[in-house]
């Protein structure tokens, strides 16, 4: 993994080394957000993300072992800041109501993975197919928000709000509805208000949650 060679402590222009590496990691993980989210993961050499981040070849391996951990740590990083923004917006929203709560959750999922069109089509097109150990982080992710909504589900079904039944497949079902609207709206030039976007998934959802069983 990252990391593999430790830098010296030694201190050039007011900054240690371990700052000075932060600051590489972190242009090489903004080249790979502009290359993988515009030219596609295939098309992008770690010679193109080096030359874009201003770093050397050297620099890239002492942070990476090659193209597929920079994306999965970009993958990693959508999904940390989505799952906290969610985790914070629905937790300030506990004493509204449902409706309410879905639109808050659904906003600050929204408003992190469609920040940026580059986010979309790293997070939910070039992470597909890439390797089995970045299909198998793909799909950790896709249950533990899967394990988040469940809970969600469980907890308005206590509050006297949803049906009481198995939301499991519901689940799924949802995260593939809010990955793909949110990847139309991206491929789309983002012409559609994120609003709508936001709209559209709360009233599918709550549809889901307070129909018969």
């Amino acid at each position: 993994m990252s990391g593999r060679n430790p830098a010296p402590r030694r201190s050039y222009g007011g900054r240690t080394a371990e700052e000075r590496r932060a600051e590489r990691r972190e242009r090489l993980l903004g080249a790979g957000l502009e290359l993988f989210g515009s030219q596609g993961y295939a098309a992008t050499s770690i010679e193109r993300l080096c030359s874009a981040a201003s770093v050397s070849t050297r620099n890239f391996y002492e942070e990476f072992s090659g193209r597929e951990e920079l994306l999965a740590a970009l993958h990693l990083r959508l999904n940390e800041r989505a799952h906290a923004a969610l985790t914070e917006a629905y937790a300030a929203a506990a004493d509204e109501d449902l409706a309410t709560r879905i639109e808050t959750a659904v906003r600050a999922y929204v408003s992190v993975t469609a920040s940026d069109p580059r986010w979309a089509r790293v997070s939910f097109v070039e992470v597909i197919g890439v390797s089995s150990d970045l299909e198998a982080l793909r799909l950790e992710w896709r249950e533990r928000w899967a394990d988040m909504i469940v809970g969600l589900a469980d907890e308005a079904v206590a509050r006297g709000e949803a049906v009481a039944r198995d939301y499991r497949l519901t689940a799924m079902a949802i995260i593939g509805a809010v990955n793909n609207l949110v990847h139309h709206w991206s491929v789309r030039g983002q012409d559609i208000p994120l609003d709508a976007i936001t709209a559209e998934l709360t009233h599918l959802i709550f549809a889901v949650a307070t129909a018969p069983a």
